[in-house]
C-alpha cells in the first residue's frame, strides 16, 4: 500500500480465500488463489521483522501497531485451515504471543500500548493525548485474537493445538479486565479509555462488546457480559433512557472513576438534532454516534464506517450468543431479554447495513 502499511491489505485475506473457495474466479475471471498466496508470500518474506520474529505493521522499517493483531494472524490462521498447513496456524498464534510481549502494558491492568519501535514514535496510548485511540486498538488486538482462537478451534488441529487456544482466551480476558475497569457510566468508554476528559466513542464499545459475546461463545467465559450487555443497552438507548453502571454491572467492573451519574448526552457526545427518533446514538440516516472521525484519531467525527460494521458485529456476536442459548446469562445483573431491541432491528434494517454496504 502507498502508505506502507504491510497488514492493511491482509486484511481482506480471508474474503479473498472465502472468494476462492466458492468459485468465483471461474465467474469473472480471476486469480484469487494467486492473490492471496501472493500476499502470503509477501508477509513472511518481505516484510521486516523483530529479532524474535514479530512481523512489523510497517514496510520500510521494523514498528509494532496493535492492531496489526486483527490485520495479518486473522489471515494466517485461515490460509492455514484452509489449506491444512498447520504451521501456518501456529504462527497466526505465535504473532499473537509475540505483539501481546511488546505492548501489553503490566502497569496499566494489561491494556496494550499502541505503537512500539521504529524512528515513527511510539504511542503508549493510555498515558498520552496523541493522535491514536487506544480502545479502538484494544478493541482490535482482543478482536484478531479470537478470530484466530476460532479459526484454530474449528480447524483440523484444534486438539494438538489446545494449549494455544487456552492461551489466546486467557490474552482476550486480559483485554477485557483492564478495559472494562473504565468504563463510562454512560455505558460507553472514552476516547482514551482511562482519560475522562476524552469524549465518548461508541465505536470501540460496541466492537469489544461483540469480542465478550464471542468469547462466550467460543470459550465460556461470562464474566463479562454484564458490562457487555449494559454497553449492547446502552447503544440501543431511546432518548430518555438513564444507564447507571454501578448499578449494572457490579458482579464484572469495579465502581466507575468517572463522576458522572447520568447517561444524558451532551452536546459533544452527539449530532444534536439530527438523531433518528427515539434514539440516542443513531442518526436519522442510520450512523452510530458518537464516533472518532476516521481521518483525525484525536477529534469526535460524525460518520464512521468501522463504527457501522462494529455496531453490526456486536449484533452478530449477541444474537449467535442468544441463539445458543444465551449462556452465562445469569452473571449478569438484571434482565436479559432474547430478543432483538426494536429500535435496533429498525436501525440494522433500516439504515446501518445499507451504508456498510455502499461503503
Amino acid at each position: 500500500m502507498n502508505d506502507g502499511a504491510a497488514g492493511d491489505p491482509a486484511s481482506i485475506g480471508v474474503a479473498v480465500l472465502l472468494t476462492n473457495w466458492t468459485g468465483q474466479g471461474k465467474v469473472d475471471g480471476l486469480d484469487y488463489a494467486e492473490a492471496a498466496r501472493d500476499q502470503l508470500e509477501f508477509l513472511l518474506m518481505n516484510v521486516p521483522r523483530t529479532s524474535d520474529g514479530a512481523i512489523s505493521h510497517r514496510t520500510d522499517e521494523v514498528q509494532l501497531w496493535s492492531d496489526s493483531v486483527y490485520m495479518v494472524p486473522p489471515f494466517l490462521a485461515y490460509y492455514g485451515a484452509v489449506t491444512g498447513n498447520q504451521t501456518l496456524l501456529q504462527e497466526a498464534y505465535n504473532q499473537i504471543k509475540l505483539y501481546r510481549e511488546y505492548l501489553r502494558d503490566e502497569h496499566a491492568n494489561n491494556m496494550w500500548k499502541h505503537i512500539q519501535l521504529g524512528s515513527y514514535g511510539t504511542d503508549d496510548g493510555h498515558w498520552s493525548t496523541g493522535a491514536h485511540i487506544l480502545r479502538y486498538w484494544n478493541a482490535w488486538a482482543a478482536a484478531g485474537m479470537l478470530r484466530v482462537l476460532g479459526t484454530i478451534k474449528h480447524s483440523d488441529f484444534a486438539n494438538s493445538m489446545k494449549s494455544q487456544q487456552k492461551d489466546l482466551a486467557n490474552w482476550v480476558q486480559e483485554i477485557h479486565s483492564g478495559m472494562y475497569l473504565h468504563l463510562d457510566s454512560s455505558g460507553l468508554f472514552h476516547n482514551y479509555a482511562d482519560d475522562l476528559s476524552t469524549f465518548t466513542d461508541a465505536s470501540s464499545t460496541a466492537l469489544l462488546a461483540s469480542t465478550v459475546y464471542r468469547l462466550s461463545l467460543l470459550w465460556g467465559v461470562h464474566k463479562h457480559l454484564p458490562a457487555a450487555e449494559l454497553c449492547r443497552r446502552a447503544l440501543s438507548a431511546s432518548m430518555d433512557s438513564t444507564i447507571n453502571i454501578s448499578a449494572s454491572v457490579t458482579s464484572s467492573v469495579s465502581p466507575p472513576t468517572s463522576t458522572s451519574t447520568s447517561s444524558s448526552p451532551s452536546a459533544s457526545s452527539m449530532v444534536s438534532g439530527t438523531n433518528m427518533p427515539g434514539m440516542l446514538h443513531f442518526t436519522v440516516d442510520g450512523w452510530l454516534t458518537p464516533v472518532v472521525d476516521p481521518y483525525a484519531f484525536s477529534n469526535q467525527g460524525q460518520t464512521s464506517p468501522e463504527g457501522q460494521a462494529f455496531v453490526l458485529a456486536m449484533q452478530a456476536a449477541w444474537r449467535d450468543w442468544v441463539e445458543d442459548g444465551a449462556k452465562g446469562a445469569n452473571t449478569a445483573v438484571g434482565t436479559i431479554a432474547p430478543s432483538y431491541p426494536r429500535t435496533v432491528a429498525q436501525a440494522v434494517v433500516a439504515g446501518v447495513l445499507p451504508l456498510v454496504l455502499e461503503v
